[in-house]
């Protein structure tokens, strides 16, 4: 159950991930990218949400050699060739290197990546209960072993399984033009903790 949920949450993902550059022009991410900072100015101040944004760039300098997105300073010269060549060179040059949808996806990366600085900023603050939910389900599931009680291993299934949905939902979140609240992403580590402890309480442990 857990990897059928878990495969068809990652092709789910990817087949919108595919589609949303198809669907949306650049200037869409763009124009989100910019909503979200002001959000994020207005929100928790001027000097956090200009660090998230430095941030995101570092990312973005940091993957553009990763992407198989080309760059305009790639492409082929097409001087020293014959006037025919030349024309078709700029043209197939002109097609690919501006085109709309790997220009979409770079739009659509650059907006993802200050989603994901957003959610860097926060994450020290929230790790503390992240690990103590964690090390709550390890206590339980040890006191359970010692008391001979039966663990539950639909619950784990169920707990482990809503994990990997939010988690694949919050990737789906970071890559969706649309305007998401500002506690929102902050809040995802804190409930992916509370599951993650649940499920290793219900998880099976011998001794």
């Amino acid at each position: 159950m857990i990897r059928a949920i878990a495969v068809v949450s990652l092709v789910s993902l990817l087949l919108l991930v595919l589609y949303l550059p198809s669907a949306h022009p650049p200037e869409r991410f763009l124009a989100q990218l910019r909503a979200e900072h002001a959000q994020a100015v207005a929100y928790w101040g001027e000097e956090p949400a200009l660090r998230m944004l430095n941030r995101a760039m570092r990312m973005q300098d940091a993957t553009a050699d990763a992407t198989p997105i080309p760059a305009a300073h790639d492409a082929p010269s097409p001087v020293d060739v014959g006037g025919a060549v030349s024309r078709e060179m700029s043209a197939v040059n002109q097609r690919l290197f501006n085109n709309p949808y790997f220009r979409a996806i770079d739009a659509l990366l650059l907006l993802a990546s200050y989603r994901l600085a957003t959610l860097l900023e926060w994450l020290p603050w929230l790790a503390a209960f992240v690990l103590a939910a964690l090390a709550d389900g390890g206590c339980t599931r040890l006191v359970k072993a010692r008391e001979f009680r039966q663990h539950d291993p639909e619950m784990f299934a169920l707990y482990a399984s809503a994990g990997i949905v939010i988690v694949c939902a919050t990737v789906v979140g970071l890559v969706l033009p649309v305007t998401l609240p500002p506690l929102w992403l902050p809040g995802v580590p804190l409930v992916v903790g509370m599951l993650a402890g649940q499920a290793l309480a219900c998880f099976h442990r011998r001794g």
